[in-house]
Order: C-alpha cells, then sequence, then structure tokens
C-alpha cells in the first residue's frame, strides 16, 4: 500500500505537469494557412491574374474502416451502411464521383488518400454538412486563374503547385505577389476531429501585394487578334506584335502569336515566356533608320545627298552587296534611299560613317543592351565591338546584318525618332500595392538624348516617304493619320536548311505629332517576305485601333514630300 501511494503521489504531483504537457503535444496538430497570392491587373484595373480559395478533399482509409452508419440515411433516404461503402454512399454524389470506384479507393490501412483538388467553397461546404469530418478531410489551398486566358498568356507566366511563380511575370515578381504563408496549432482527438475549446495559436497568414502593368488588355487584344489572322493567312511560322505609348514609355501591348492559356497546364509552351524579349535575329532594312540618323547627325550627308545606286556595287575594300530585287541604275537622294530600302544605297552612305560611329550610334540606340523590362529569358541581343568587325561586317551592320536585336529593342530605335530623339526606355510595370495601400509607382529611368530634334524631324519626314506610294509600305498609310516607319527583310540563315526571313515593319504615328509606336515581326512567312506586304497591314490594323481608342486628332496636312530621285 505505501508503494501503490507513493507511485500515486510521485504521478499525480510531481510527474503530472510533465505528463499532461506530453498529452497536450501529442494531441497537438498544425496545418499552413495559405497566403492569398497579389493580383497581376492591366493599366486599368482588369484583372489578368488572380487567385481564389479551394480545397482538397483527402480521407483516411484506416479511420474509415471503424466507420458506422447507423440510423442516418442517405441522399435517395437508403440506410448508410458501414465502412467504406457508407462513406462512399453519402460522399459520391456529391464529388461526382461512382460510388463502387469511390468505396475501393478509401478501403484500405493506409492514413491519406487524395479524393479531389481544387474543390469550390460551395462543394466544399456541402462536405463538411455530410459530418464525416473524422474520416474525410477538406484543406484549403490556394489556386491561381486568369480570367483573361489567352490575353498576355506568355508574359504572365504561370505558378506552379505551390504557387511559386515558374515564368514571366509570376516570376519576376514572386517575392512581392507571393506574401507569406501563416498557419493555425490546435488540439485534436485521436479520430482527428478538433477539440472545442482546446488550446490553440495561430499566426495569420499576409497575403502578397499587387502588379499593375503598363498593358491595355484591349489593345493587347487587338494586337493578339491581328497578328493571330496574318499568322493563319501567310504561313509564317509565328508573329510578334508591340505597341508603345511615345510620351511615356508605356508598353500598351507585347503579344505573340498563338498565345497560350495560362490555365491549361497542358501545353508546354506556357512555360516559354514572351518571344519579344527572348528570340533575337538580325533587324534587316529597319536598322537603316540608325544608319541614316548617323548620317544626319555628323552631317556627313544631307537628305537631298545624292547618289547614283546600281542593283550591285562593290565597296573600295572589294566587298560585294546588292539589293533585294534587280533594277536598273537609280539615281537617288538619301531619302530615295531609305524609302526604296537600298542596300547599295545605304552602304555608299556607309563610306562617309567610321566604324566606331556606326557602332556608337547602334548602342546609343540600344543594340546589345538590355531593354529594362527585366522579363525573365531575356537576350541582349549580339553587338560585336568594332575590333572584331572584318570588312564585310563594316557594311553589313548599315543595314542591318551581322548584328541581331529583340523585338523590343527594334521598336525601341523608333520609339526614340518618334520622342524627339530621347531614348525612354520602355516600362511595362505601372506600379507595385501591398494590400490595402496605395500604388507606389514603379522608377523610371531618365531619358537619354540619342540625335537632336531636327534630325529626329527629318528622320520622321523620310520615314514618311517610305508609306508613300513610291516607298516600300503603302499598305501602312491610315485615311487621316500620317504614318513613319521602316520595312524590313532580314535574313535568316538556318543550320542545314533553306534561307528563312524575319518579315518585319515598325512605325509610328501620327508622323507631325508622334504619339504611338507599333512593331510587326513575322518569321518565315509564305506568302511573301517583305515586311510591306505581310507586316505593314497588321501595324495599320493596330496602330488604327489605338489611335481610335485614345482619340488622337487626325494629322496636319502633309508638307511638301521630298525628293527621292535626280
Amino acid at each position: 500500500m505505501t508503494i501503490f501511494v507513493g507511485r500515486l503521489v510521485q504521478v499525480q504531483v510531481f510527474e503530472a505537469p510533465g505528463l499532461a504537457a506530453q498529452a497536450r503535444d501529442g494531441r497537438m496538430t498544425t496545418v499552413n494557412v495559405p497566403a492569398h497570392r497579389g493580383d497581376i491587373t492591366d493599366r486599368n484595373g482588369v484583372v489578368l491574374a488572380t487567385s481564389v480559395d479551394r480545397y482538397t478533399i483527402s480521407a483516411d482509409p484506416w479511420a474509415i474502416q471503424k466507420f458506422r452508419g447507423g440510423s442516418r440515411t442517405d441522399a435517395a433516404g437508403s440506410p448508410v451502411a458501414d465502412g467504406a461503402l457508407g462513406v462512399a454512399q453519402l460522399l459520391a454524389p456529391v464529388l461526382g464521383r461512382d460510388r463502387a470506384e469511390l468505396a475501393a479507393q478509401i478501403n484500405g490501412d493506409s492514413r491519406y488518400v487524395v479524393l479531389a483538388r481544387n474543390v469550390e467553397p460551395d462543394k466544399q461546404r456541402e462536405i463538411s454538412a455530410l459530418r464525416l469530418a473524422a474520416v474525410i478531410r477538406t484543406e484549403l489551398v490556394s489556386q491561381r486563374v486568369y480570367p483573361q486566358k489567352t490575353i498576355a498568356g506568355p508574359l504572365l507566366g504561370f505558378v506552379d503547385a505551390d504557387q511559386v511563380g515558374q515564368g514571366g511575370l509570376e516570376r519576376a515578381f514572386d517575392d512581392l505577389l507571393a506574401g507569406q504563408a501563416g498557419s493555425e496549432t490546435f488540439e485534436r482527438s485521436l479520430d482527428g476531429v478538433r477539440i472545442p475549446g482546446g488550446q490553440s495559436m495561430s499566426t495569420p497568414a499576409v497575403p502578397g501585394g499587387d502588379v499593375q502593368l503598363t498593358i491595355d488588355s484591349e489593345v493587347q487584344w487587338k494586337a493578339q487578334s491581328s497578328l493571330d489572322d496574318m499568322v493563319r493567312r501567310s504561313g509564317a511560322a509565328f508573329g510578334i506584335a508591340l505597341v508603345v505609348d511615345l510620351q511615356t514609355g508605356e508598353m500598351l501591348a507585347i503579344a505573340d502569336s498563338g498565345s497560350v492559356d495560362p490555365n491549361d497546364r497542358s501545353n508546354a509552351d506556357v512555360a516559354r515566356g514572351s518571344r519579344a524579349v527572348q528570340d533575337i535575329f538580325d533587324p534587316g532594312s529597319t536598322a537603316k533608320v540608325i544608319t541614316m540618323a548617323a548620317a544626319l547627325e555628323t552631317g556627313a550627308w544631307a537628305v537631298d545627298s545624292q547618289f547614283t545606286v546600281p542593283f550591285r556595287f562593290t565597296t573600295p575594300n572589294g566587298q560585294s552587296f546588292r539589293d533585294s530585287h534587280d533594277h536598273p541604275t537609280w539615281n537617288l537622294t538619301l531619302a530615295g534611299i531609305l524609302a526604296r530600302s537600298s542596300n547599295t544605297g545605304t552602304v555608299q552612305v556607309a563610306e562617309k560613317i567610321p566604324p566606331q560611329v556606326q557602332y556608337d550610334f547602334m548602342h546609343k540606340f540600344g543594340f546589345g543592351q538590355p531593354t529594362g523590362l527585366n522579363l525573365p529569358g531575356e537576350s541582349n541581343g549580339i553587338l560585336h565591338p568594332v575590333d572584331r568587325w572584318d570588312g564585310r561586317t563594316r557594311y553589313a551592320v548599315t543595314f542591318g546584318q551581322g548584328v541581331s536585336v529583340n523585338a523590343v529593342q527594334a521598336l525601341d530605335v523608333f520609339s526614340t525618332v518618334g520622342n524627339g530623339g530621347v531614348n525612354v526606355p520602355p516600362v511595362l510595370v505601372k506600379g507595385t500595392r501591398v494590400p490595402g495601400g496605395e500604388l507606389v509607382p514603379t522608377a523610371r529611368a531618365a531619358g537619354t538624348r540619342v540625335i537632336s530634334a531636327e534630325t529626329s524631324t527629318t528622320l520622321l519626314h523620310m520615314m514618311e516617304e517610305v508609306t508613300g506610294e513610291d516607298g516600300t509600305a503603302a499598305s501602312a498609310q491610315i485615311p487621316g493619320y500620317r504614318v513613319a516607319g521602316k520595312t524590313g527583310t532580314a535574313q535568316i540563315i538556318m543550320p542545314g536548311k533553306a534561307t528563312t526571313y524575319m518579315s518585319s515593319f515598325v512605325g509610328v504615328a501620327p508622323a507631325d505629332a508622334p504619339r504611338f509606336a507599333v512593331g510587326v515581326f513575322l518569321k518565315s512567312p509564305r506568302t511573301s517576305i517583305y515586311g510591306g506586304v505581310v507586316a505593314a497591314p497588321v501595324f495599320r490594323d493596330v496602330m488604327s485601333f489605338v489611335l481610335q481608342k485614345e482619340g488622337v486628332p487626325p494629322s496636319a496636312p502633309a508638307p511638301d514630300p521630298l525628293p527621292l530621285t535626280w
């Protein structure tokens, strides 16, 4: 008796607090509380990416073996069986599952079997009403959804099963969007049910911040739609279309043909990202604008300087160049060389532009440098230093060969010219917002003057002739507005395959008071390789839409055309 009493005192007095704590620890469980991932919206607040509450439904087959139907009845009024059959009898109609198949899945000795994922809250409430908490769990999770579907799909990227950004803007702004998960710790009984009034503690989840883009979802839709139509009609491999507001540098559209829907993870292209910054190519004749800028800015040539332009021309160092199609010898001015996109004429212009000067202008216009958009997978392109240029490259770069750019870099040249000669880095993110806070505008880099305002005005006038009846892009004309731009047909040498092309047109409007620049690029079109034929019509459609949407007034009458011949 003494030993018994002594042991009782030891357990109930001296060891009681430790044993109670040990028992309590055994009853405690911790569950994660997911953070709400922030939204990505367009410039007008249209939601492009958001998160919604969903539930994962799981079963405890080991506990289900002890389930008793008792006096319960199912939805049809039939008595509920014991064990897995009874649970399936109640649960199958709610999940839309076959009763026998579900019973087989939850019959066994394991402790955890997932029955359904991404279940909506109304279904979760139906499951909770079945009073199966001891054997069926409903775990709150977050699901990422993209309400606009394919609109800006490659730009947005996607998230994985753990809600971590894996591409595009989702990855670039993951730290801001993700927030911070919370947790909840509480006591539960042996059958897994939370003990009412038991000890509990929680750390609330911190929701993620929002990202507001400069993209206009309506302009993005128009760019994608027009691009997809031309890709289909021309048989091109793919296309890219870009729209930028020249006054702010804000990108209104970054469109890829065949845009993916981030909601559909069965398509591997959802992880690819936007070709607008990832793919590089020779800019072709659109780069002639830089050569003309260098010629005018340095005073090497004037807009009415005269050239004799044959189909084929050999430089003093023995390099031979030719134009895209056979023609008799032309007598062209500097403006005429740009309007007719003559390679042999451009090579002659380059004779008075030292290689280092040509390189410096290409670098100042943004070639070989980051765009500033900071998108995953962006390529800086290829601009070799002058000491690596051989005798041919020294001339080839002047008409867009021997140098590679991405589409945004190609557009940036025309943005600079349209902005009075000042280069303003493009902007994709308007600002960010923490939950409950105000929008914090994105810091923007100061503009850099590349060419004088006078040279810019002259170039715009020269590029207007490109869209004139004697130019290479008459199909870019927009009734009521003056348009300045340049075509490009860049040859691409495919290893072991036939030569292909990147056909493009980049332009600004209105040419007398530039507001927007639009760039269109088509890879390997089959109906025509010329940018004036396949890319310029897309430019016309997209630019017309933007000008009308923004209520831009029509242009003033055009001045007298520049002389193209002599």
